[in-house]
C-alpha cells in the first residue's frame, strides 16, 4: 500500500516537473492586472462568467482601466449534422463564436481576434425534453470553454506588448494627421481658377 502511494506521489510529480497539468487545474495568472471588460449585453453568461474568472485570477476590473477587452460580438450557430428521419434521431452541430477586440488609450484598437467552440449532440425525436435539456448544458460547456479560450488568450498578452502596440496605433495616428494636415495646406495654397467664361455669339 505504501509502495503504491509512493509510486503515485513520484508519477506525478514527475508529470508536473514535464509541465503536464490537469484540464482545470492549470494556473490562470495574468500579466495584466488591471483591465476594464466591455460588451453589448452587460449581462450575458459569456461577459458575467468571464468577468468572474478574471477577478478571481487577480485581475482588478474596473471602468477607465488602461486597457478595455471588448466582446464585440457573439454568434451562436446551429446546423443539422446528420438527418435520421421524421421522429427520430439527428445529431445536430453547435458553433459559439465570441470576437473580441483589445482596445488601448483613446479607445485606440490595438488587436482583435476571435475564439470558438464547437459541440455536436443528438437530438432524439421520441424524447423532446430530454434533447432539450442536454442541448442547453452542452450550450453552457460551450460558453465555459469560450470563456477558458479568451483566458489563455489574454495570458498571452502583457504590459509591454500592449505598450508597443499602443505605440505603433499612435505613431500611425500621427502620421495620418500630419498627411491630412499637408494636404489641406496645398488646397489652401493653391490659387482657385476662375471659371472660363465662353463669349456669346
Amino acid at each position: 500500500m505504501i509502495k503504491r502511494n509512493l509510486l503515485v506521489m513520484g508519477l506525478a510529480v514527475l508529470l508536473s516537473a514535464c509541465g503536464f497539468q490537469l484540464r482545470g487545474t492549470g494556473t490562470t495568472a495574468l500579466q495584466l492586472k488591471e483591465l476594464d471588460v466591455s460588451a453589448r449585453n452587460l449581462y450575458g453568461d459569456v461577459v458575467v462568467q468571464l468577468t468572474q474568472t478574471l477577478k478571481n485570477s487577480g485581475v482588478h476590473v474596473y471602468t477607465g482601466a488602461p486597457y478595455k477587452l471588448v466582446l464585440a460580438r457573439e454568434d451562436e450557430t446551429q446546423r443539422a449534422a446528420s438527418y435520421a428521419g421524421a421522429g427520430r434521431s439527428a445529431e445536430y452541430e453547435l458553433t459559439n463564436v465570441v470576437k473580441y477586440e483589445i482596445h488601448g488609450i483613446k479607445d485606440v484598437l490595438l488587436l482583435d481576434d476571435s475564439v470558438q467552440s464547437q459541440k455536436t449532440f443528438v437530438h432524439d425525436g421520441n424524447n423532446l425534453i430530454g434533447s432539450d435539456q442536454e442541448a442547453e448544458q452542452i450550450r453552457k460547456e460551450m460558453r465555459s470553454d469560450v470563456v477558458q479560450k479568451l483566458m489563455a488568450r489574454l495570458q498571452q498578452l502583457t504590459p509591454e506588448h500592449l505598450d508597443e502596440l499602443q505605440a505603433k496605433a499612435d505613431a500611425a495616428a500621427k502620421a495620418q494627421a500630419e498627411a491630412e494636415a499637408a494636404a489641406q495646406r496645398v488646397r489652401d495654397e493653391t490659387p482657385q481658377q476662375s471659371p472660363i467664361e465662353i463669349p456669346s455669339r
